[in-house]
């Protein structure tokens, strides 16, 4: 192996070990923005997301994404099955760190009611399945998205809208916890911890400075400076997230609120992600903003009009501003955008790949929860859900007075 090669191979190891810290983030956030009574069962379900996932994408999952595309529909399941490739081992940590992010993203949005034995089986069937299958999609060269033209660099919707769209159909499914709808109007629960929450949104931005800039997978040669530009417009965009955010509810809420200026910043990470490496750094600080500004009014319609609980905004977060981001693509691509001179067959690619993944998603994630509602069931008793699932479930109290 050349020097060039070991650097790249190196990169990408250093990038998805910033991706995996990413869980602590996650952990941190639901958690924070949670009761401390269910502690423990976050702690739990985001530390198994990671270990189910690992074994599961190593078993099937990573064969089925890049395995030769069957119709472009899916890799071949026997291609990279156990995967056992020295040469390639980089790439299965990287694409694992990934697979387990998406499955990740629904914890939050069921928090604090959902049995554990359910949420296990939906992980593992979410990093068997539902996430590779659409991956295949767009970053198997086969995929029928990819052969169209599709532009997601880093995931905005392979990875977050579908994590996001699969929070929508469970936390639905699940529904709300006891006491937030009375009267049809919505009840604040208030976390229990907005340090905790800030800390892994802190967290989580450092993650996403291996998620973006990693998924150029070199960088020797001129590839240093593309990671370079993806560093800035992936921080801009964060950081354009949470102003917009901050702002606006300065003006509507008559005070910047510190929970929406968090989901601000994730916001603009996330909405940035698909095209990190093919906007202006101008085009990625608009793209924040405009992510900032509709993490907010997402959140409060889910909320308050759609009466679904999301106690951690992950469908708005994750969903909304993944799918408006890649949409986004198809504008600010400086290379066949709309307002590049490109006119609209790249806009038009793009809403067709972010409709068709969404729709996969959700489709998938409702018939793997009706399976479990009608056997094992999705949610835990009323007496549990008010004593907390960390007793009941795990037996211990992460908090001893």
């Amino acid at each position: 192996m050349d020097t060039n090669a070991a650097m790249d191979l190196m990169w990408v190891l250093i990038a998805g070990s910033l991706v995996f810290f990413m869980q602590a983030g996650f952990t941190l956030v639901e958690t924070g923005f949670t009761r401390s009574k269910n502690t423990g069962n976050i702690i739990m379900k985001n530390l198994m997301d990671f270990c189910i996932g690992s074994l599961a994408f190593w078993a099937v999952g990573y064969s089925l994404m890049y395995g030769d595309s069957i119709g472009g529909l899916v890799g071949d399941m026997k291609q990279y099955a156990f995967f056992d490739s020295l040469p390639d081992m980089h790439s299965l940590f990287f694409q694992t760190v990934f697979a387990a992010t998406a499955a990740t993203i629904v914890s939050g949005a069921i928090a604090e009611r959902t049995k554990f034995t359910t949420y296990l089986i939906f992980s593992l069937l979410m990093t068997l399945i539902i996430y590779p299958i659409s991956g295949s999609w767009v970053w198997n060269a086969g995929g029928w998205l990819a052969k169209m033209g599709f532009t997601d660099f880093a995931g905005s919707t392979v990875v977050h809208a579908v994590g996001g769209a699969a929070s929508l159909v469970a936390a639905a499914m699940v529904g709300p916890r006891i006491g937030k709808y009375t009267d049809g109007k919505s009840n604040a629960i208030q976390g229990h911890s907005l340090m905790l929450g800030a800390l892994g949104v802190f967290i989580l931005w450092l993650g996403w400075f291996g998620f973006n800039p990693g998924s150029q997978l070199a960088i020797s040669g001129d590839n240093a400076f593309k990671v370079a530009a993806i560093f800035i417009t992936t921080n801009l965009a964060g950081a354009a997230g949470a102003l917009a955010a901050m702002f606006l509810t300065w003006i509507f809420y008559k005070k910047p609120d510190i929970s929406m200026t968090l989901n601000g910043v994730l916001a603009g990470l996330v909405g940035v992600t698909a095209g990190c490496a093919a906007v202006s750094p101008l085009g990625a600080l608009i793209i924040g903003l405009i992510c900032g500004i509709v993490v907010v009014f997402s959140i409060e319609f889910i909320d308050k009009k759609l009466k679904i609980d999301d106690p951690v905004g992950a469908v708005s977060v994750h969903g909304v501003c993944g799918a408006l981001g890649t949409i986004l693509v198809g504008f600010f691509a400086t290379d066949g955008g709309l307002f590049y001179g490109g006119g609209f067959d790249k806009l038009i690619v793009q809403i067709t790949g972010v409709a068709a993944i969404v729709a996969w998603a959700m489709g998938a994630s409702f018939i793997v929860l009706f399976i479990l509602k009608k056997t094992i069931g999705l949610r835990v008793t009323k007496e549990e859900e008010i004593d907390g699932l960390d007793i009941h479930e795990h037996g211990t109290n992460v908090y001893n007075d």
